[in-house]
């Protein structure tokens, strides 16, 4: 049952957390790719209780690292692969509608523009990554002028700026790459709701005639017993 398999993922998110298990493969883990979005949703729910209620994700030791699918000693390239597979499964153009889908691909998101950051994910694994840091607003200790006061701005806001690029240019590597698969399903789903229309149609058509044939042969009756009445009565 669902129940059963959410407290499977809780124990077993336990258990590597404090080191007493080996990390299952992706495919044990995962199971057929039909299947991410429900169980990465589950693994998302179970993870929360392992740190606490209400904690934002820069806050915890390795959401960030768990949400992409990496270890904390992976490197960048690995970081951005791994972002962009989980993004290609939750992409909004992917998942149209589906609310769990957004939820997944807005944490995804926010995990690779920490751990795609090497300011950011120094931080992050220092335990010292601030909501600041995540909006490229965190000031400098100390009093400074206004005019050293914009240069700091300056210079804290490319990691933003950064983590808004890498953001557009994974827009822009799913479109080059995947942009003809993604056209393709969308096209799978457009042929497929034609379909579901079209017999729903034909079944109301059928059922129209039906509902005409009894129409045509009760009058029939009627007419046929009208004649004999008449007949009966001369």
């Amino acid at each position: 049952s669902w129940i059963k398999t959410v407290n499977w993922f809780q124990r077993q998110l336990m258990l590597q957390t404090y080191g007493k298990l080996p990390l299952p493969s992706s495919h044990a883990l995962y199971g057929p790719p039909s299947d991410y979005l429900g169980q990465f949703m589950s693994l998302t729910r179970a993870y929360s209780g392992t740190h606490d209620k209400g904690s934002p994700l820069y806050k915890s030791k390795s959401a960030y690292y768990d949400i992409l699918e990496v270890p904390s000693t992976a490197t960048h390239v690995q970081i951005k692969t791994a972002y962009y597979k989980q993004s290609f499964i939750y992409h909004p153009d992917k998942n149209a509608g589906s609310e769990e889908a957004a939820f997944s691909f807005s944490q995804i998101s926010e995990a690779y523009s920490v751990l795609g950051n090497k300011a950011l994910r120094r931080k992050y694994d220092r335990g010292i990554l601030s909501q600041a840091d995540l909006l490229g607003t965190s000031e400098p200790a100390g009093r400074e002028s206004p005019a050293s006061g914009q240069q700091s701005r300056t210079r804290h806001s490319p990691s933003v700026g950064a983590s808004q690029q890498n953001i557009f240019d994974f827009d822009t590597f799913i479109r080059s790459h995947y942009g003809e698969q993604l056209k393709r399903e969308q096209e799978i789903r457009q042929r497929r709701e034609e379909l579901i229309r079209k017999k729903k149609e034909l079944y109301e058509d059928m059922k129209l005639g039906r509902l005409k044939e009894i129409a045509v042969g009760m009058m029939l009756a009627v007419a046929v017993i009208i004649l004999f009445s008449l007949k009966s009565s001369k």
